[in-house]
């Protein structure tokens, strides 16, 4: 048993091997540029504060090295995928490697989608809300590693959320599921985005309900999706075995 589980976990330090150094590259690009990128993530709180809210704390450095880590995860985000297709690809049909420029490109353009959303709409009415209901941020959050963290949680939280299409999509395109196993499973499918939702948003109803809105609504897109690539078929009733069954009725 553990024989046979071995290649596979060599593959996956190869490929996590891979897609670290990557982002570890990428990361002390990021670095170089951490005032401007830090500059750049405060700014959806412009709108919502005046001047700079966070008082002086320790951990600058590590603040800088968080988001320069965080960008450079970003920029890493089509070798981290290539890396995941890799990994998953020896279990695939020769037919179903070919999908791998897809997956990979439509993972990142979904993954930063995610991203975006949640920079440019959920930080800014998120933290609105937040100094209506605090009185002022500082209640709230007291330093800028603070805000960071919280940040690239939203941030990537939304990446992560926003994949949930591809996933389906390929799902349904290995027959592992069907238009009717997504709609069959939506009850609990709401259940656990909303449970989501509260693990990947800071504690307050609108950043959840502005997370788990869009997420029902893109399984609701995952449902005409998958049913365009694998359709649910009925199966046929077997006409004998109807008759059979008359027969001894009548009997």
């Amino acid at each position: 048993m553990f024989a046979d589980i071995k290649p596979h976990l060599t593959e996956l330090r190869k490929r996590l091997a891979i897609s670290v150094s990557v982002v570890v590259v990428f990361a002390f690009v990021a670095f170089a540029f951490n005032q401007q990128i830090i500059a750049f993530a405060k700014a959806p709180l412009m709108g919502v504060v005046k001047g700079d809210p966070f008082i002086g704390g320790i951990g600058i450095f590590f603040t800088a090295l968080k988001i320069s880590i965080f960008t450079g995860f970003l920029f890493a985000l089509p070798v981290v995928f290539f890396q995941i297709w890799g990994f998953i690809a020896p279990g695939l049909y020769d037919n179903e490697k070919k999908y791998v420029i897809p997956f990979v490109t439509v993972s990142t353009f979904m993954f930063l989608l995610g991203a975006s959303f949640a920079y440019w709409v959920v930080v800014p009415l998120g933290f609105q809300f937040l100094w209506m209901f605090a009185g002022n941020l500082v209640n709230f959050l007291q330093t800028l590693d603070e805000y960071i963290g919280i940040f690239t949680k939203i941030l990537f939280g939304f990446g992560v959320a926003f994949e949930l299409p591809v996933v389906l999509f390929f799902l349904g395109v290995l027959g592992l599921i069907t238009d009717k196993t997504l709609r069959d499973f939506f009850g609990y499918a709401v259940v656990i985005i909303f449970v989501f939702a509260a693990l990947l948003t800071p504690p307050d109803v609108i950043t959840q309900l502005m997370m788990a809105a869009p997420l029902i609504l893109l399984y609701g897109l995952s449902i005409i999706i998958v049913r365009m690539v694998n359709p649910y078929k009925e199966e046929p009733v077997d006409d004998d075995e109807d008759l059979d069954i008359d027969d001894i009725s009548t009997k």
